[in-house]
């Protein structure tokens, strides 16, 4: 008797563990990513809204406007990262929106991390972003961490190098998406 208690107990346990792991299959929702279609290729970029959700939001706001269509990476420092998000070009411009608040995390900033450009005030980040073409663990702590690519740093990596480049590659149309690629090697 007690055996078939006890095999009653653990075959309960077992379909409430199944009947959970359905729920939270049901209840997962796709993460938001950036597609980013460059002179160069494609870029996708998955958000990060447990990090930086006021970051994410205003971009997500931004990408909704068209603002970052037609915007020159201005800045690309080899080894280092890519930037862009000025609309005149110059890296002094942003959106007509207030500027952010810091959203710091311990968060490193590796190969395809994106993050939030902004002066030497903390709170001045605005629309202007970058993303890191190695380890860069000076800047971790210190600059909000709102994105990493997924796919297409073959792309980053192509991009045509200066401050601004002689030539610039520049987002074509920049949209949001539930769906996308996958993390891809080139990471």
């Amino acid at each position: 008797m007690r055996n078939k208690v006890f095999k009653g107990v653990l075959i309960a346990m077992a379909i409430m563990f199944s009947a959970a792991s359905a729920d939270a299959q049901i209840n997962t929702t796709p993460a938001e990513k950036l597609v980013l279609e460059t002179t160069k290729g494609e870029i996708i970029i998955a958000l990060r809204p447990d990090l930086a959700p006021e970051h994410v939001k205003r971009v997500k706001e931004l990408v909704a406007e068209g603002f970052y269509n037609n915007v020159i990476f201005h800045r690309i420092i080899k080894g280092f990262m890519a930037q862009t998000g000025d609309p005149t070009g110059l890296g002094s411009g942003g959106s007509t929106k207030p500027d952010l608040k810091a959203e710091f995390t311990d968060t490193p900033f590796v190969r395809g991390t994106v993050g939030a450009a902004r002066t030497g005030n903390p709170n001045s980040a605005n629309s202007q972003f970058f993303i890191t073409f190695a380890e860069t663990s000076h800047l971790d702590g210190q600059y909000t961490v709102w994105g990493q690519v997924i796919s297409g740093m073959d792309v980053v990596d192509a991009l045509n190098v200066g401050e601004p480049p002689a030539n610039p590659d520049k987002i074509i149309t920049m949209t949001l998406s539930e769906s996308g690629a996958e993390p891809d090697s080139t990471q």
